[in-house]
């Protein structure tokens, strides 16, 4: 019988948290949120992309080229009201402002909501033109949305 006594007071309860299995369930948790935090953003509604990019400071405006949601394309020239062209009026006009000026710069605005294929079609017909100077415009990033 005192060898039961002896074994029960060599057997003693350890008071420690084995913690290896909580740290690999924070492991997968972290992978899991960074693979799907970049997916939730694809809902979000936004009307212009925002960027933290320089603005171009230019001695002559440049000509803007909009496209809306519609699809529907402006032309913005010389500080004019901005027009609604269809895409004869406009390779026409972007023509003639090339031969005037071959140093031409011209700006993109496109709708954040209109298709890739709608903004696409503009570079085109601005090649033919032989405008060399093309840049795509975006709003500044304010503090406030808290995104980098």
């Amino acid at each position: 019988m005192a060898r039961n006594v002896y074994r029960r007071q060599k057997r003693k309860l350890k008071s420690e948290i084995n913690v290896v299995p909580y740290i690999d369930v924070m492991l997968v948790l972290l992978i899991i949120f960074m693979v799907t935090t970049p997916m939730m953003n694809l809902g979000v509604d936004i009307q212009l992309p925002q960027t933290n990019a320089k603005s171009l400071q230019d001695k002559k405006d440049p000509v803007v080229v909009s496209v809306d949601e519609a699809g529907q394309i402006y032309l913005t020239a010389n500080g004019a009201k901005r027009e609604p062209v269809s895409v004869d009026e406009f390779k026409a006009k972007i023509t003639a402002f090339h031969d005037a000026n071959p140093e031409l710069q011209v700006l993109i605005a496109g709708d954040e909501r209109v298709g890739y294929g709608k903004v696409y079609s503009i570079l085109p017909i601005l090649q033919e033109a032989g405008i060399s100077k093309i840049g795509l415009m975006s709003q500044p990033q304010s503090a406030q949305n808290g995104k980098p």
